[in-house]
């Protein structure tokens, strides 16, 4: 008797397997309507009998979830109420074709105002096929975006804001603050990226491989690695070591993408070994992540200078 009141009760608390299992695993979510381009990442889990969720919501990384749950078929999940400050948004989404389709519900400053509703649409990663970033790849020939002289390789992603980077004697530097993020106009799919550059003291900035990754740029040199360290995917795989020069210094990384592996060897050491890369990061561009894309350059969040940028693309990937 008392294990059947348990199981009752249970029952009363716990999502039934049924409603729970379409939801689990992973989306890369994209804005629609007013928001279109604009991308999200989830991940959504059941342990034991509690669901679990991480979220990228647009910017900075992938955060463990305090509310997630499936009510009346919709997947709901948000983060924490804070004292003094509005409801954080309300995320809902059902099951439509395979996709995940929901809406966001934000409350504005004013309260007077009707809250925002944001459209978008999740879709499963791809499947990525078996590759490896170490094998003995056939190249093309290099692309340089940036020769020392000009910036014609670049356009910006904020096509609204000032550009603020410049070309003096040789480097490619963005502005102290409020720089542009730069975007190359040629696409790549699988290659091998060559930079020198230093990070003003202070500062940091990123390097986007296919317009969707971030290899963290950062003034770190003498601290512990971690998912945010230099060189770090951003938020999701720190490297091996720190191998960071001091603030000003020049520095020089190698990065070879294949698929979704990478490997990184910066100022000499090899920092990422065939690492898998787990899902877009913040600030990525989309999220079609089985097309070619751009490299990005990160330069509002500090200076950093460039002397070389060089992508040289696979033709064929090596086992």
């Amino acid at each position: 008797m008392h294990t059947l009141i348990a199981l009752t009760l249970l029952a009363l608390f716990v999502p039934a397997q049924s409603d729970v299992t379409p939801f689990l695993g992973k989306w890369n979510m994209t804005g629609t309507g007013d928001n279109t381009g604009v991308v999200y990442w989830l991940e959504v889990k059941q342990e034991g009998a509690a669901l679990k969720g991480r979220f990228l919501n647009r910017f900075s990384s992938p955060y463990e979830l305090p509310n997630i749950k499936v009510e009346n078929g919709e997947l709901v999940f948000s983060n924490a109420v804070k004292e003094g400050q509005p409801a954080p948004p309300t995320w809902r989404g059902k099951i439509e074709n395979g996709r995940l389709v929901g809406t966001t519900t934000t409350a504005r400053r004013d309260p007077a105002q009707p809250p925002q509703v944001i459209n978008w649409v999740g879709v499963r990663p791809p499947s990525w096929p078996a590759a490896n970033a170490n094998g003995k790849h056939t190249y093309g020939a290099p692309v340089v975006l940036f020769d020392g002289k000009t910036m014609d390789a670049w356009g910006v992603q904020h096509k609204q804001n000032p550009v603020n980077w410049a070309v003096a004697d040789g480097v490619m530097s963005s502005a102290d603050k409020q720089g542009n993020n730069l975007v190359s106009k040629e696409t790549f799919k699988d290659f091998k990226i060559e930079a020198e550059y230093a990070i003003a003291a202070g500062s940091n900035g990123g390097i986007y491989l296919r317009g969707r990754y971030e290899m963290q740029l950062l003034d770190d040199f003498g601290k512990p690695a971690d998912l945010h360290s230099h060189m770090a995917i951003y938020g999701r795989t720190a490297p091996a070591v720190n191998a960071s020069k001091p603030a000003g210094e020049w520095q020089k990384v190698e990065v070879i993408l294949v698929g979704n592996r990478v490997s990184v060897i910066l100022n000499g050491q090899k920092i990422h070994d065939n690492a898998v890369i787990e899902g877009i990061t913040g600030g990525a561009l989309d999220a079609s992540e089985l097309e070619s894309g751009p490299i990005m350059l990160q330069g509002d969040h500090g200076k950093v200078s460039f002397r070389t940028v060089i992508v040289t693309p696979i033709t064929k990937a090596g086992s």
